[in-house]
């Protein structure tokens, strides 16, 4: 197996490899893989289980030299066996054990790692937050994951057609191209973590479903993963039809940015009214990421950050 990881370049180089690449070493005696590196890539190669241990371990010495001028031996050490710990748990060291475009998937702040322990801890989390905050690409990330673990029979991908709101007969074509234009970002995440032939083959046996919310009315999803995305722009009524769907060993999701509602003016969000109800209730999780969050182009966070302070926010 090959893996090809992206390194940080932000990160000292030196200090993640060590002097004369001493911390590389230690990963390929200590984990049996070999290691090189090429225009900003580390191209770990061996049996699967050893290279997915060393890129959770070399995830976890990226985390570790933002915050060190330089790393002990001691620290790749536990970073090593840390990544290996976790992986034995399902998870790859602060992340997951999903590859995105050949990259091992990890979160990338704080806020997403609380997100990620949230999700593998609680069968109903809310986590909301501005764009590019990785809300949604995560929670996918997790459910694929669960899905090739056996741990979950479907995943089940839900979003909200608000702006035609409960008149899709309106629009032209078959309810297929109705709705794909309000579906197509989840689409997209998945087609980031599996081959086009998978998700076809599993969405035509039925184990990935993806769905406009009014078609959850009347269901009962056991042994999935329900994700509800853009979930601001449900009313209180919806979110609460869609929340009973959730059945035995089930685990539920939902995300979005409670300052881009586009409901009609006086209607009250569904996300913003859950988290008020369901505050008091344990078992839980509400999850908030914030622009520190935003991992896309590092205009994005400038653009939000820029627009909340017009705002006043």
């Amino acid at each position: 197996m090959h893996l090809n990881l992206a390194i940080d370049e932000n990160v000292d180089r030196t200090a993640l490899f060590g002097m004369a690449d001493r911390h590389l070493k230690l990963l390929r005696e200590m984990l049996a893989v070999s290691l090189s590196t090429r225009e900003g890539m580390l191209r770990i190669s061996g049996e699967a289980a050893a290279v997915s241990r060393a890129a959770a371990a070399f995830a976890e010495m990226q985390r570790l030299v933002k915050h060190h001028k330089h790393l002990e031996r001691e620290q790749v050490i536990a970073a090593i066996r840390h990544g290996m710990a976790d992986l034995e748990g399902g998870r790859a060291a602060g992340g997951l054990d999903v590859l995105a475009q050949g990259q091992l998937i990890v979160p990338k702040t704080a806020g997403q790692e609380r997100y990620l322990d949230a999700i593998a801890q609680h069968d109903l989390v809310f986590c909301h937050g501005p764009a590019g905050t990785g809300k949604t690409f995560l929670a996918v990330a997790m459910a694929v994951s669960m899905l090739r673990r056996n741990e979950i029979r479907r995943l089940v991908l839900v979003r909200p057609a608000v702006e035609a709101g409960e008149k899709l007969g309106f629009l032209p074509g078959g309810i297929e191209e109705k709705v794909n234009p309000y579906l197509r970002p989840l689409l997209d995440a998945l087609h980031d973590m599996m081959p086009f032939e998978q998700i076809r083959r599993f969405m035509t046996n039925d184990i990935i479903e993806l769905a406009p919310l009014a078609y959850m009315r009347g269901r009962t999803l056991n042994e999935a993963v329900i994700i509800l995305d853009e979930a601001q722009n449900t009313t209180p009524a919806q979110m609460l039809m869609f929340l009973t769907r959730m059945g035995e060993r089930s685990k539920m999701i939902i995300t979005g940015d409670p300052s881009q509602v586009d409901l009609e003016a006086g209607q009250e969000s569904g996300l913003i009214n859950a988290h008020r109800t369901l505050g008091g209730i344990k078992g839980i999780a509400f999850v908030t990421l914030d622009k520190g969050d935003i991992v896309r182009h590092r205009l994005v966070q400038h653009i939000v950050h820029a627009y909340s302070e017009r705002a006043g926010k």
